[in-house]
């Protein structure tokens, strides 16, 4: 019996997408072998690849002047080759709101100069800050943001306006969940793992001219411009997690696509704030005014009572519901394939724990 996985990542899938899998490991099409087994330069897996990079521009409305690249690494890589492709005067400014901002932070530091916009640290990034961009230097090489925090459960409603200075946006954990406008960033990155498909994919979205003005005094796979070049077959992709993610990106187009799975997750969300908000034991984290759709942070005030409820849960069928070894609680991830009858079984089931 299949339980409710809330992990943060690596993630729940669509039970559909899991079940053609499963048909198809042995034997995809008429190939007579498995896509894990087929070579990247086979015209069965040529179409997935294409497929992939197609349903991507359609599902978020990529404009033509940008370049969908399928990379590795995931998004801890990017906190290295956005600084190293990007720099043109040595400087970037950030946006922290959690750990994963923080850490991109800290690594573009070690390749040009990295200072702090904004931070909501002081509040332990129980909200986002208020974005002073009157202080945004006109020779920034971009401003970074994490458009959603998986710890903490917050997320921007609303997009700074960076001007003429490239934004670059860590969506990891939100992209396909909401409507984006692609165009107000010059590069987008999300490791898949949370809202896309399986483990071991990174989805980059850059503007052309910062591929083509980008640093060229670099090894050739860290160059972005090399894997645009390759339409990302550079070198062996990640092909399995690729496949995978064409089956999650056509689930998603059949569920709607992103306006319509927007609607579902406020749905979900609501559900589980509107009880945290009632609760008698349980309160959440994040502040009101930027709550997360996918990442809901919560505690009962109590760590023993927080694990006891962990293990009843795991009991129940509820999973991974411990909150982030570095700020401990409770969290639910309710991303795009957490059905809401998943949420609401899991309401359920608090009210009882209470």
């Amino acid at each position: 019996m299949r339980i409710y996985n809330f992990s943060a990542g690596p993630a729940t899938l669509p039970l559909s997408v899991l079940e053609r899998a499963a048909r198809e490991m042995t034997e995809y099409g008429n190939a007579g072998m498995s896509i894990m087994e087929m070579s990247h330069r086979a015209q069965p897996y040529e179409g997935i690849h294409n497929d992939v990079i197609s349903l991507l521009r359609e599902l978020l409305y990529v404009p033509s002047n940008y370049k969908i690249l399928l990379l590795q690494g995931g998004a801890s890589q990017q906190f290295a080759m956005i600084p190293m492709n990007l720099s043109k005067n040595g400087k970037a400014q950030f946006v922290i709101t959690g750990e994963w901002s923080g850490r991109a932070y800290k690594e573009a530091a070690r390749v040009l100069d990295a200072s702090v916009l904004a931070s909501s640290e002081e509040i332990n990034f129980s909200a986002i800050p208020e974005i002073p961009v009157e202080k945004i230097s006109p020779d920034a090489d971009y401003v970074h943001i994490c458009t959603n925090n998986t710890i903490c459960g917050t997320r921007f409603r609303e997009i700074p306006d960076t001007g003429k200075i490239p934004l670059v946006g860590d969506m990891s954990s939100g992209i396909l969940s909401e409507i984006v406008d692609v165009s107000k960033y010059g590069l987008i990155y999300a490791g898949a793992q949370k809202n896309i498909g399986p483990a071991g994919l990174t989805v980059v979205i850059i503007r052309d001219d910062l591929v083509e003005n980008g640093n060229t005094d670099l090894p050739a796979f860290l160059q972005y411009r090399t894997h645009a070049g390759a339409n990302s077959l550079y070198n062996t992709p990640p092909t399995y997690a690729i496949y995978m993610t064409k089956l999650c990106l056509e689930w998603l187009k059949e569920q709607g696509g992103v306006e319509n799975m927007q609607k579902i997750n406020e749905a979900k969300a609501q559900i589980l704030y509107e009880f945290l908000d009632e609760s008698l034991i349980f309160r959440g984290i994040a502040d009101n005014s930027h709550r997360s759709l996918m990442n809901v942070p919560f505690t009962t005030g109590d760590e023993a009572k927080d694990k006891q409820f962990v293990k009843e849960a795991a009991a129940a069928g509820f999973a991974n519901l411990s909150g982030h070894r570095l700020v401990g609680g409770l969290r639910a991830s309710i991303y795009n394939a957490m059905p809401t009858e998943g949420v609401e079984a899991l309401v359920e089931f608090m009210k009882k724990f209470q």
